[in-house]
């Protein structure tokens, strides 16, 4: 008897620099069923992103516009940029299997239980030290030195909410840290509530 499997939606989250980008792309590019959420936001683009890949780039009125709508299951303004998840889609991968994952921070999580409780499983990925944290941050030499101590008070701030969420990873090793995440994945699946018609499978088994 084949069983259809209810998708989930997995959260991501971890202060800047701890490393979830890099563990969110190693779980796509490994794993043909779950998909990356693409996030509506304000920002300028960054060299190399690509526009309806990365993210979707918009204006501040037309995001304005997507939230008088309800049109996203979940959004937050992070250092003056706004960001956002479009509802539709998420709600059609869902229901037709498909697991997504959000690179978000602890304001988005919240937003989506209050939406999809039972769907969400949430990680927190947090640094090996504040010190690493700092090197990271630097050595990506995306942003200034002005924004990276902007970053790094940040940083308290959302690793404060790390009892908030299902499982911690601390990212001492991105091989160790992909292994623990792709683990966390695999035995979510096969939680009894996600795999819809187990109770008839198993009572067509002793009947």
């Amino acid at each position: 008897m084949d069983m259809m499997r209810r998708g989930s939606l997995f959260v991501l989250s971890s202060p800047s620099g701890a490393g979830k980008t890099t563990l969110a792309r190693r779980l796509i590019e490994e794993d043909a069923n779950i998909s990356m959420s693409v996030s509506v936001t304000t920002r300028e683009a960054r060299p190399g992103e690509i526009d309806g890949e990365d993210y979707t780039f918009v204006d501040q009125a037309r995001f304005d516009e997507l939230v008088s709508q309800d049109a996203l299951i979940e959004w937050a303004q992070v250092f003056g940029n706004c960001y956002g998840t479009p509802k539709a889609t998420v709600f059609e991968k869902l229901t037709s299997g498909r697991d997504v994952l959000f690179d978000i921070d602890w304001q988005g999580a919240q937003q989506l239980r209050q939406h999809a409780g039972q769907d969400v499983i949430s990680i927190f990925v947090l640094p090996p030290s504040r010190d690493e944290l700092e090197n990271r941050l630097m050595s990506r030499g995306q942003d200034d030195s002005e924004v990276v101590a902007k970053r790094m008070a940040a940083a308290s701030n959302e690793i404060s909410h790390w009892a908030e969420y299902d499982y911690v990873i601390v990212n001492r090793d991105v091989d160790e840290s992909a292994a623990q995440l792709k683990s966390i994945v695999e035995a979510s699946r096969l939680h009894r509530e996600r795999q819809l018609g187990l109770a008839e499978f198993v009572r067509e088994m002793v009947d």
